[in-house]
């Protein structure tokens, strides 16, 4: 018999020691099982590994065949990096109840990775073997069509296994698949025609979450495996473009566990993608971002696409998105976001900049757009103009109740969104915030749109507050968009990650004119843009004040102002 666990404990070997091309966040994983195994040992430490358990799981799998492409009929073959996800979800139990550990786990990987053929592997594992009475399994999703794609896999796998499917007494229908002895089965279900609600859950595969359009079904199927004392919510996906929905924010999450900032023994995580500073059109891209390459990703094919993705612009982002599982949004968008996430210092704070001179951009909204205040402050390092951004954001309680926007509530609970009472967004507490500014900053010009700021900014300029009007225009948002791109990509522009503003920088678009002009636009409504065009107005007050900024250097890079 294969030792599952000795393989899976090589490719952790592998990976750290860069044998095998992998990510940040798949070394962070295979860093985190390590440690864990070393922690297991410790009295202190209430999880123990299970050889036993890690094998079974990989041992059922295998007895399993393939049911479409070239491999059909044959048993499966696990590789290296599956029986490194298998055996870690499944061997980790409690030391005192011997349940099992990770209850939710989260895979990202590139499509062609075999993602159908391990979740139906598991959703059979879990019908069958896990010894539950009554499991509920299903394969859940937004649309009947894909909720049947894991579903028809295991279907697939069972009808040509019937020496397996006899030993089990697995009844296959069309529409289910029916343990008998322990009243378990495994269905497909989504959110059209029946209700998710009422469902205690014991196996739950979320498959290609990143085309969940809300958060519905993952939030009802998360809930209904709180019954069950070893449950598992398997969640895999492809990367994708909305980076407002229920997956990018599992994804961030997942994140935040691996690298250690957040603290969740029972959530399991690897994404597999490219590093911020990878070229993605090497060869070395595609075997980091795949694991199976090789196997079921076939190299001459996949290079063909990125060969065709690097000559026709507009094939790019979705070859980066399906294949080397990047997250982009807008198909054309603006701001370069690798550029952008090497902007982050999280160790940053506003408290640094307390009686510095400061400007504040403020794009108001009173209903379904935010309201956004960013604050701007100049440093001139080494002869160059640094910039330090600090944004706030408001939204009316109905609109993020309301709102299809996933994180709108997850931004509320954790403070990077200030949530008014009502259908309408307070203006008082926009005004006291930006009174509390001015005293605590040498606040230079409060450049803000006059659309729905009228009143606003009479009562500002009563308080003596530096209002400067700043339409919304080409000729004013040019310049200074230039110049929040350059500081990006030259590592000049500075902020603490704020989550909120990092997603209006990847919703805007811009277009350019004859005369090389540029302006923020979406794509989408729901694609908020506010606070980069808060940001903008602060900018463009920012060039024009005083010596500090080097107009020389602005213009030798071929920008002409236009004010």
């Amino acid at each position: 018999m294969k030792n599952y666990v000795a393989q899976a404990n090589s490719y952790i070997s592998k990976v750290l020691s860069g044998e095998i091309p992998a990510c940040t966040y798949v070394k962070m994983a295979c860093k985190r099982q390590k440690e864990d195994l070393k922690k297991s040992f410790d009295c202190g430490f209430p999880y123990e590994f299970s050889p036993v358990l890690a094998t079974k799981i990989c041992l059922f799998i295998e007895h399993m065949v393939h049911v479409k492409g070239p491999l059909a009929g044959q048993n499966i073959k696990l590789e290296p990096w599956q029986c490194f996800v298998l055996t870690t979800i499944f061997g980790w139990i409690h030391k005192d109840t011997k349940k099992r550990r990770f209850k939710r786990a989260y895979v990202e990987v590139p499509r062609g990775n075999a993602k159908s053929t391990l979740s139906a592997g598991i959703g059979l594992y879990m019908l069958t073997m896990d010894g539950e009475g009554g499991a509920g399994c299903y394969s859940f999703a937004t649309t009947r069509e894909q909720a049947r794609e894991v579903f028809d896999v295991a279907k697939g796998m069972m009808k040509r296994s019937p020496v397996v499917r006899n030993k089990l007494g697995v009844s296959v229908f069309e529409h289910s698949l029916v343990q008998s002895s322990s009243s378990s089965q495994f269905m497909p279900k989504s959110a059209q025609g029946s209700t998710l609600d009422g469902l205690n859950t014991h196996f739950a595969c979320v498959d290609e979450l990143h085309a969940h359009k809300t958060r519905e079904v993952y939030d009802v199927v998360e809930t209904s495996i709180g019954k069950r004392l070893q449950p598992l919510l398997f969640a895999i996906t492809t990367a994708g473009f909305d980076l407002s929905g229920i997956c990018y924010e599992l994804r961030s999450y997942v994140i935040e566990v691996l690298s250690g900032r957040a603290k969740s023994e029972e959530q399991f995580g690897i994404i597999y993608t490219i590093d911020k500073d990878d070229d993605w059109k090497s060869d070395i891209a595609l075997e980091k971002a795949n694991p199976n390459f090789g196997v079921s990703v076939i190299p001459e094919t996949i290079k063909s696409l990125r060969d065709k993705a690097v000559t026709v612009a507009s094939a790019a982002n979705n070859f980066k998105t399906k294949h080397l599982d990047v997250w982009c949004n807008a198909n054309s968008a603006w701001m370069d976001m690798d550029a952008l996430s090497r902007c982050v210092n999280p160790e940053l704070t506003i408290e640094e900049f307390e009686g510095e001179e400061c400007f504040i951009g403020i794009d108001l909204a009173s209903r379904i757009d935010i309201a956004a205040m960013v604050k701007l402050f100049r440093r001139n390092i080494d002869g160059k103009t640094h910039y330090y951004a600090f944004g706030d954001y408001w939204l009316p309680r109905d609109t993020v109740e309301s709102s299809s926007n996933s994180q709108y509530r997850g931004w509320d609970v954790t403070g990077e969104l200030h949530v008014t009472e009502g259908a309408s967004t307070d203006f008082d507490q926009i005004e006291y915030q930006l009174l509390e500014d001015c005293r605590r900053f040498d606040v230079m010009e409060v450049p803000y749109d006059p659309f729905q700021a009228t009143q606003f900014s009479e009562r500002m300029l009563q308080q003596e507050v530096p209002m400067i009007e700043c339409r919304a225009t080409v000729m004013q948002f040019s310049a200074p968009m230039k110049e929040v791109e350059a500081a990006v990509r030259d590592g000049r522009f500075h902020y603490n990650g704020d989550r909120v503003l990092t997603w209006m920088f990847s919703n805007v678009t811009c277009h350019q004119d004859a005369k090389e002009n540029i302006y923020p636009r979406k794509e989408r409504p729901e694609n908020k843009i506010d606070g980069v065009v808060a940001l903008i107005m602060a900018m463009s007050r920012a060039m024009l004040s005083g010596e500090e900024y080097n107009l020389s250097e602005f213009l030798d890079r071929d920008v002409c102002l236009r004010f």
